[in-house]
């Protein structure tokens, strides 16, 4: 049996001969978008294709795992892209993940037995999981066609031609910030499905096609040209996708936006000589872009640059008097937005009389982590042998050292506790209950307290399927420690295989949680 650790306390077991590797699988869940296979056509003994998902994973997804359905596969689909973290991925220009096939479709089609002839419509789908695969986000679906078992196209063969048409109101040239329709006219009418409006390659938006027809607004087209497009994409097979021919889009620069300034000064009124005196301009509109000058009568007193429609300058320098204090909005370009001033503000600065202060002391103590980790990924059994008795396969190991550290503020004490799935194997398993351990403590930091958890016998060959709390198949205790620093810890593995277990690579999952 071979056990690799992946990542935050997930075990996987693999066994050579009997063998044991895991790989999580996520459910499939709702269909949040369309996946596409690039290149559109291939053949399946040659072409390494990718997976691309038309948008990016809904919220919580930390990876991706892609597979495939159809005639010769499983049911639950064969696995083309294994697990992989999202951020280790390209992304194409919408966002949506480039997922590379790990293999050519003619090795997935010869792992099933019998080997799958590919012929006809197959699925394929990319799912946003969590990094262990338990939770399933949203699904990106798509098509590939084998016309015949030595090609594949993109397109349903008995697919309508469309075709597809762009216009725009108003027609260019407009100027910036001019809300702008995008109509995408697709024949023929009766076709349905969503039109991607693009500048270029970047997507704009996406309407969805109702009687041939399919819009999009924006205000967003910036000053140059534009080159756009309208891509029509069917939501069947019964139609064949079509790209609009390029609408050159011409945005000129609008005259410029005014502006307007105001002042406010604080302390108000009057501060005493030699004291902090905070100037805060405000000019509108707040994407108004340039500085302020602000002034005391013809003199300047600072030049603030703005930020978000303010700008502010605080000075401790104004002689005794009065004082006629102003800010002036200097645009950096001035066919962007115009010049203006605020009302002025008279100030009265008298003598000094003294002051105090006080000062305020504040530590902070950080609130630290508690983490569990694993070194090492991999953890081989034996192969199992038959025991005196002849009535179960038996084996044994080792657990790879798990290592956790507590820099808690408050000392809270830890508890790690670890649960196993079922093994499998294609269509067969063993059942996670027949896998035991006895937990020990390696090490451990001096300041801490750290006590091996109760041994835990493995089932006496509990049968697949078979609902049962032996073994590791509940969460069972590795151990539990107080106290602040590393601790290193391990455990002595067996598992008891049913005779009737098929020979094979069996996989499963031990998930080691921290708490």
């Amino acid at each position: 049996m071979k056990m690799s650790i992946l990542k935050a306390g997930v075990v996987v077991v693999a066994m050579t001969a009997m063998g044991l590797v895991l790989s999580p699988a996520a459910a499939q869940a709702a269909t949040v978008g369309t996946a596409t296979v690039t290149p559109a056509t291939g053949t399946p003994d040659a072409t390494r294709a990718s997976v691309e998902a038309s948008a990016a994973c809904p919220a919580g997804a930390t990876n991706v795992i892609t597979r495939i359905f159809g005639s010769g596969f499983p049911a639950a689909g064969e696995i083309i892209a294994p697990n992989q973290p999202i951020g280790n991925l390209s992304t194409n220009g919408a966002g949506g993940v480039v997922v590379p096939v790990s293999d050519v479709f003619r090795t997935f089609a010869n792992l099933q037995s019998p080997p799958a002839v590919l012929n006809g419509k197959y699925d394929i789908t990319i799912s946003c999981i969590n990094n262990f695969g338990t939770s399933n986000f949203g699904d990106y679906t798509g098509s590939i066609w084998f016309v015949n078992n030595t090609a594949y196209q993109s397109t349903d063969p008995a697919g309508t031609a469309t075709t597809t048409t762009l216009t725009t109101n108003p027609v260019s040239p407009v100027t910036t910030g001019t809300n702008v329709t995008l109509t995408a006219t697709v024949a023929p009418a009766a076709a349905t499905g969503s039109v991607q409006f693009k500048d270029g390659a970047t997507v704009l938006g996406t309407g969805t096609v109702s009687g041939g027809v399919a819009t999009f607004s924006t205000a967003g087209l910036g000053q140059g040209t534009h080159s756009l497009t309208a891509v029509y994409t069917p939501d069947s097979g019964t139609y064949k996708t079509s790209t609009s021919s390029a609408v050159s889009f011409v945005v000129n620069k609008g005259a410029a936006i005014g502006t307007t300034t105001s002042l406010v000064v604080s302390p108000a009124n009057t501060a005493a000589e030699h004291s902090n005196v905070a100037l805060t301009a405000t000019v509108t509109p707040s994407n108004a872009v340039g500085s302020v000058q602000f002034k005391d009568g013809a003199t300047t007193l600072g030049t603030v640059p703005v930020s978000g429609g303010a700008a502010a300058l605080t000075i401790s320098t104004l002689a005794l008097g009065a004082h006629s204090l102003v800010a002036s909005f200097v645009p950096t370009d001035a066919t962007d937005f115009t010049s203006s001033a605020s009302a002025a503000v008279d100030y009265q600065v008298t003598p000094f009389t003294g002051a105090s202060t006080a000062e305020t002391i504040t530590t902070t103590v950080d609130a630290g982590a508690l983490v569990i980790s694993v070194d090492d990924s991999q953890v081989v059994l034996a192969n199992p042998t038959l025991n005196s008795a002849g009535d179960l396969f038996v084996t044994s190991g080792a657990l790879k050292p798990v290592t956790v550290t507590d820099t808690r503020a408050g000392n809270f004490g830890w508890t790690v506790s670890g649960q196993v799935s079922d093994f499998v194997s294609g269509g067969n398993s063993i059942n996670g209950a027949n896998l035991g351990w006895v937990p020990s403590v390696v090490d451990h930091a001096t300041a801490q307290t750290v006590t091996a958890g109760g041994s835990v016998a493995a089932g006496n060959g509990v049968a697949p399927g078979v609902a049962s709390a032996a073994g590791l198949k509940v969460s069972r205790t590795l151990a539990v420690g107080t106290g602040l620093g590393t601790s290193h810890l391990g455990a002595a593995l067996t598992l008891n295989a049913p005779t009737s277990t098929l020979a094979g690579t069996y996989t499963a999952t031990l998930t080691l949680t921290v708490i």
